[in-house]
């Protein structure tokens, strides 16, 4: 039997040339889509580079830090441990305790407020960046650790305003006050409270967040970078208004009314997170208005290197009664007191105050 061969008709000669056209028409689109794609992603790999501005969260080169990113842990940090100062308040489950004297004598106080937001704060930040220093008031027990995660999250308030920027890790240092005027929290004197973080960068404040945990208002600011707050539009610098420590009130009175006049007002108040709102634009109801912030003993870097952060990236100025700037590495303290303004001429505020500085050794 002959074997069987295969006709096509004229018709299915046809459609199986235009099947075979449309194979290979798929196959040349592939091939061009694939170049594309390779063609744009090596674009954004050249453009991103190693943690370059479109580089995703936590992708950064080993070793740096973005300070945007800090800013945001630094931000919800300061949020959660204020949710802790203002539940133990309210729970009324203070467990007061004496940590020891200050130099001038006065006994320092502990709570579990401090305690418990301190441990909030310290491993928030320290899983977000665990290559960073990290100097905290409160001592941390290993046992007693937090299992709370950064979600990489950036606020998009702060997206708006702040650009990526890209430091060594081992530049940085992290200033954390868990809970800023302990003495007034256990007298429930509650608008002089504050959580706060600072970031420096070699020495300098970087950056500031003061969060107010009893009214929910947060201020934060990045020096050359913005700020979620302004400096107030007039300042009296003739007879200013100056804000002081409710327990050297009388230190500062005398001096500054002998420079300024009898009409000079002086605002004793709790926290230094406080006296450097008062410097600001808030909307705080309960916030008191200052001109000037002047301390006159020892006070430690936490208390105040997140004000000196905000007050620099505003324009103003935080430094020694001597007008010396004060560096955020090495020891935790600063023994040459303290004079915070903004949109005054700060060198002729020290130059006016000798006395203080005599006042601050004593």
């Amino acid at each position: 039997m002959a074997p069987m061969g295969i006709r096509l008709s004229p018709l299915g000669l046809a459609v199986f040339c235009l099947l075979g056209l449309g194979v290979l028409y798929h196959l040349y689109s592939g091939f061009l889509a694939g170049r594309l794609a390779l063609f744009v992603l090596g674009d954004q790999a050249e453009r991103a580079g190693p943690g370059g501005p479109d580089a995703a969260p936590g992708s950064l080169p080993e070793g740096t830090v973005d300070l945007r990113e800090l800013l945001a842990v630094s931000v919800l940090a300061a949020v959660k441990g204020g949710e802790e100062v203002k539940r133990v308040r309210e729970s009324n489950a203070l467990n007061e305790k004496a940590k020891g004297k200050t130099r001038e004598g006065a006994e320092e106080k502990m709570t579990s407020g401090d305690v418990l937001s301190n441990r909030k704060m310290f491993y928030l930040l320290k899983d977000a960046f665990p290559s960073v220093q990290i100097n905290t008031e409160e001592h941390i027990d290993a046992p007693d650790k937090e299992a709370i995660s950064w979600d990489r999250s950036i606020p998009e308030d702060i997206k708006k305003i702040i650009q990526p920027k890209k430091v060594p890790a081992e530049s940085v240092t992290v200033w954390i006050d868990p809970l800023d005027a302990t003495q007034e929290y256990t007298e429930d004197l509650r608008q002089y409270v504050t959580t706060m973080v600072c970031v420096a960068v070699n020495g300098e404040p970087v950056i500031g967040v003061i969060h107010k945990p009893f009214s929910a208002y947060t201020v934060w600011a990045m020096v050359n970078g913005g700020s979620n707050v302004k400096a107030r539009s007039s300042y009296n610098e003739k007879t200013p208004r100056i804000i002081v420590s409710r327990s050297h009130a009388g230190k500062v009175e005398q001096v500054a009314r002998q420079t300024f006049g009898n009409k000079t007002v002086i605002i004793p108040a709790g926290g230094a997170g406080y006296k450097v709102l008062a410097l600001l634009e808030v909307s705080d109801k309960k916030q008191e208005k200052a001109d000037v912030y002047i301390h006159v003993t020892y006070i430690k870097k936490w208390d105040i290197c997140a004000g000196n952060a905000v007050l620099k990236a505003l324009g103003g100025h935080m430094t020694t009664l001597t007008g010396e700037e004060i560096s955020y590495t090495g020891s935790d303290g600063n023994d040459g007191g303290l004079l915070a303004s903004i949109n005054v001429n700060h060198k002729a505020l020290v130059d006016k105050l000798p006395d203080l500085e005599k006042a601050s050794h004593k």
